[in-house]
């Protein structure tokens, strides 16, 4: 972006601004008939001046994601609940069929001690665990990032690797192909077995699926949830603790035959 787009830039700020100081002033002037309306910022793709992040349409973005910047998602990928995919000064690839699962970060190093650009490159089948984190790293196909792994700048992970959950792999560390490494600071642990290795394929099927669920409950409007929980509350029966969708056996001590009077049952 030049110094004339930045500038324009700047002067949309300031107007959006200046149009929210005016939304206080007049509620603040209203006195006891004060309402001022909270409408969240939050917005799961967010550009950073002309750096907009390219969304595959068969890749699932969970509404509470935050992907901003030079990042592109590739086929039937998905970004879960509470992610931040921040491209801002640098680029953020990820292939098709990879999940980054809830509360994951992933970031870039515009420069380091050795003077290296590092971009973050996600694979395809690409399995990320919970809260795992990746700055300026490579990862290959297949590969498996278990859950609050730390990946630093310049690490390579290769084809059906695994990073055990909890490690910390240092800087510019390879992690060969079939091998397994954990601990703090992150060391080789042992072989992955044929068995393990096909389950990482099948582990990104696995959350492929899932995620279409989840984008098609995401995707009904409001007024259609709004309507099923009115059916719930109509339908559910406080007093006999049933709700809507449940399906409740009868305890068998209940099933008595037709002809006998539940009060005058002979105690055992």
């Amino acid at each position: 972006m030049g110094t004339l787009g930045r500038a324009f830039y700047a002067v949309g700020f300031w107007i959006r601004e200046t149009g929210q100081a005016i939304d206080r002033l007049g509620s603040r002037l209203q006195g006891n008939y004060y309402f001022q309306e909270q409408l969240s910022r939050h917005r799961p793709l967010m550009n950073v001046y002309d750096k907009a992040p390219y969304v595959h349409k068969d890749a699932f973005i969970a509404p509470s994601a935050s992907i901003t910047g030079d990042v592109q998602i590739g086929q039937s990928s998905s970004i879960w609940y509470g992610c931040v995919l921040r491209g801002d000064v640098n680029s953020i690839t990820i292939g098709s069929s990879t999940n980054i699962q809830d509360n994951s970060l992933v970031h870039v190093a515009k420069s380091n001690l050795p003077g290296k650009v590092l971009p973050t490159i996600i694979g395809d089948n690409v399995t990320v665990g919970h809260s795992a984190v990746l700055q300026g790293c490579i990862v290959e196909d297949e590969a498996f990032i278990g859950m609050g792994a730390t990946l630093l700048d310049g690490v390579y992970v290769e084809k059906h690797a695994m990073v055990a959950a909890g490690a910390l792999v240092k800087q510019h560390t390879r992690i060969p192909c079939g091998e397994v490494w954990g601990g703090n600071p992150a060391r080789f642990l042992r072989k992955l077995t044929e068995d393990e290795m096909t389950f990482f394929s099948q582990s990104a099927l696995n959350y492929s699926n899932l995620a279409q669920a989840h984008a098609a409950e995401n995707a009904k409007p409001l007024d259609e949830t709004e309507f099923v929980k009115v059916l719930g509350k109509k339908v559910a029966r406080p007093e006999d603790g049933s709700v809507l969708g449940a399906v409740q056996d009868t305890p068998p001590e209940t099933n008595l035959p037709n002809n006998v009077v539940v009060d005058k049952v002979p105690k055992a």
